[in-house]
Order: C-alpha cells, then structure tokens, then sequence
C-alpha cells in the first residue's frame, strides 16, 4: 500500500495495453494487471482484419429470426446454444429489441466514427510501436458465391458510404482471374480499400513493449478481486495484494461484466460471443489480401509468417469446450473457395471470447456513479479495429482532454 500509481489497467489484451500507452505518453505512471498473461485472450487468435467495413452493427432488422434458424444448426456461423441462462435471454430480448432501421443506424454511426478514427492512425501507430506486427494496407475484400448472399450484403453500401467507408464491386470472373489463389464460381467481390490486416499476436507484443519502454509496468498472473474507491482514488485488491491509484480502467473484454459485479461496481449488458481459429504455416498459394468468405462466415489471412482461418460467433457462456464441429467448419468454408484452404502444418487450435454489447456498440467510459473507476469494453469482434481510437478515447477522457470523437455514443450512462 505504500505504492501508488497514476492509473491501474486492468487487462493486458489489445484494449487494456493500447489504453495503457495513451496514458504513459501523456505523461502518466500506468501499471497494468493480467488475471493470465498478456495478449492471451481474444487479442490472441484473432484474424487481425481491421475492418471499418464491419461498421453495421449485428443488431439488425432480421437479426433474431436468423439466429433462431441457426440455434438448429450447430456449425452456423452465429450460433446459440440451446440452455437455461436467464442473463443470456435478457440479453437476447434487449439485443432483439435493438434490431430495428432506427437503432441500427444509431449505433452504424457510432461505429463507424470510432472504426474510421482507429484506421486513420493506425499507420502511424504501428509503425512507432509494432513495427513487425505484418501491417498491411491494401483492403479487405469480401467474397460471395450466390447472388442472395452478395445482394443482402450489397444493401449496406450507400449506408457505409454515408459514414465515410467506401467500397468497390468486382465481377466474380474478373477476381478469379487475378487470384490464382481462387476456385472458379464466384459471383461477385466487395472490395473495402480502407480496411487493412496485422497479425495480432506481433501486434499485442509489440504494444508491450513500447509501454516498458515508457516505464509502464506490467503484472501478469494479477487477479483483480475487488475495487474500493475513497476520496483519492481507488485501491486495487487482489490475488498479489493491493495498489492505490488515482483512477482504475476496467478492460478485461468479456470478463469486464463479472469483474465488475465481483467489484461491487454494478452490471453491464455485455455476453461473451466465443470465436474460433486455426493457424498454420502458409499454403504455396495464398489470396492476396485478407478475405471474408461471406456464406460460411470464415476469415482468412495469409501473412509472411502464417496463415489464418477464424471467425464464428457461439453463444455458450464461458465454455472452454475446444468445438470440433466449429473448427472443422472453417476449413470446410475455406475449402469452397479456396484451391489450398489449408497450410501444410497446423500449429494451433484456438478459441477466445468476444465482448458483445447489447447494442454492439462499445462500452467505453466512467463507470456510472464512480469518480475514479472507469471501463473499455464491448467492441465486440472489433476490439483490434477499434484499439489505437479506444485508448486515446479513455486516456483523453482519464486525464480531463477534449477528445478527438464524440464520447457520447459510447458512454456506460446509455443504459441507465
């Protein structure tokens, strides 16, 4: 107790260490505490696409009939698992009552401001701080095989281009032509030129070390069990003791709701939405930017030093079941459009939880009724999209700044 810092980040994924180095480089001592190890959750095995494309939220007109076709569908590429979860069906009727024209675009907008600020940066920002990280910024190109499918996705153009997200439509023939990496049938291609890839793993390294290098301190194998706020900031209890701060940041992803509650800070309207992925070493051919193969729902990212399927969304609480019929479905998704779906060795299977909002829109701000405490969370499959943007939001908001966005949209007060 006789060490103080300025501010405690608890979480060490994409979120809490972005947030972290915003802090340290306006100047103040940041300590950061991982329950596990850095980058290990969801910052880990995701597909490392940085896509304002994925700007429209899920929370849309038809959303809920379409999730309940596919609870019969255990491969589908969004999933609920048939239980007895009280909190995940009132977080499915509030989710269900935000799938209409309004909310969508309310929250379409909000996405898209913090989408389009993230990738404005996010040049400049790996290049000082994750310059391995396999930054690439040609696009995101998205791949249909049916005309129904392209045509639902096609609606969402002029809406994205609203909001400052352009696009470009490729006939599926002229595609195949220039990837050699391509199964003949397409019949058409989104192009998202502002979109980009990294990989995620070089990413969440790199940010940790550029925050030692500031003087952060990071803590792996802390867990946070309680959070009590007095008049001068906060004290931070847990598995390796205590620490006073100034100001507390909750970023645990989809832990942040039980943390929370465990801290006696309140609830908040996220469920965890569990993805999956498989890495291998790269194909002989490869596509040349990043994928998303829209009617099986799969990812795909080829790098210099790998080779990546993933995606899905299951709803099944924190069940740490490795789903074979899930990870089997990515290869078979690939394997339609792709003449090497596979790499050649297979060096992880992997799964991790996403943090999804009731209204897909992220949580970040003071938590309600606290001086001190303070959360980033709820950015849904998007938290690498949104990281450089969510870490200037809070710093900026932590340390009395006009920030660059509107914090309004994303503010915990919403659900008051």
């Amino acid at each position: 107790m006789d060490e103080r810092v300025d501010v405690v980040v608890v979480g060490g994924g994409v979120i809490g260490l972005c947030t972290a180095l915003c802090l340290a480089e306006a100047g103040r001592s940041v300590r950061v505490l991982e329950a596990k190890t850095v980058g290990s959750g969801s910052s880990h095995g995701n597909c490392g696409t940085l896509t304002p494309s994925h700007a429209a939220p899920l929370a849309a007109p038809g959303a809920i009939t379409q999730a309940l076709r596919w609870m019969l569908t255990p491969d589908a590429p969004f999933y609920v698992a048939p239980r007895l979860d009280p909190g995940l069906w009132r977080w499915l009727f509030g989710f269900a009552r935000r799938c209409n024209a309004r909310d969508w675009r309310t929250a379409l907008a909000a996405r898209a401001a913090i989408l389009n600020d993230s990738i404005t940066a996010y040049p400049d920002w790996v290049a000082r701080h994750a310059p391995d990280a396999e930054y690439a910024g040609e696009g995101v190109d998205y791949l249909f095989r049916t005309a129904s499918g392209f045509d639902e996705a096609a609606r969402d153009i002029p809406h994205l281009a609203e909001v400052g997200i352009a696009a470009e439509v490729i006939a599926g023939s002229d595609y195949e032509r220039s990837d050699p990496a391509l199964k003949p049938g397409l019949h058409a291609v989104i192009r998202f030129p502002g979109d980009a890839s990294l990989r995620p793993d070089r990413y969440v390294a790199g940010l940790a070390r550029s925050l030692r290098a500031l003087g952060g301190v990071i803590e792996d194998g802390w867990e946070v069990q309680g959070i009590d706020e007095d008049a001068d900031g906060v004290v931070v209890h847990g598995s390796r003791g205590r620490l006073r701060a100034r100001d507390v940041v909750l970023a645990t992803g989809a832990w942040s709701p039980t943390l929370m509650r465990s801290a006696g800070l309140g609830a908040l309207p996220v469920q965890p939405g569990k993805g999956y992925s498989i890495t291998y070493d790269r194909p002989a051919r490869v596509p040349r930017r990043a994928l998303s193969l829209h009617e099986p729902g799969v990812c795909v990212t080829a790098w210099g030093s790998g080779y990546r399927l993933g995606s899905t969304m299951e709803f099944s609480g924190y069940s740490t079941d490795l789903n074979r019929r899930r990870l089997d479905a990515l290869e078979r998704g690939a394997a339609a459009f792709l003449h090497e779906p596979v790499g050649p060795v297979k060096h992880e299977e992997w799964y991790g939880w996403r943090p999804l909002s009731i209204d897909d829109v992220p949580i970040i701000g003071r938590v309600p009724g606290r001086r001190h405490a303070w959360v980033a969370t709820g950015h849904g499959m998007l938290g690498v999209s949104m990281s450089p943007s969510t870490g200037q939001l809070v710093a900026d908001l932590v340390c009395g700044r006009e920030p660059r966005i509107d914090p309004a949209p994303y503010s915990p007060e919403r659900f008051r």
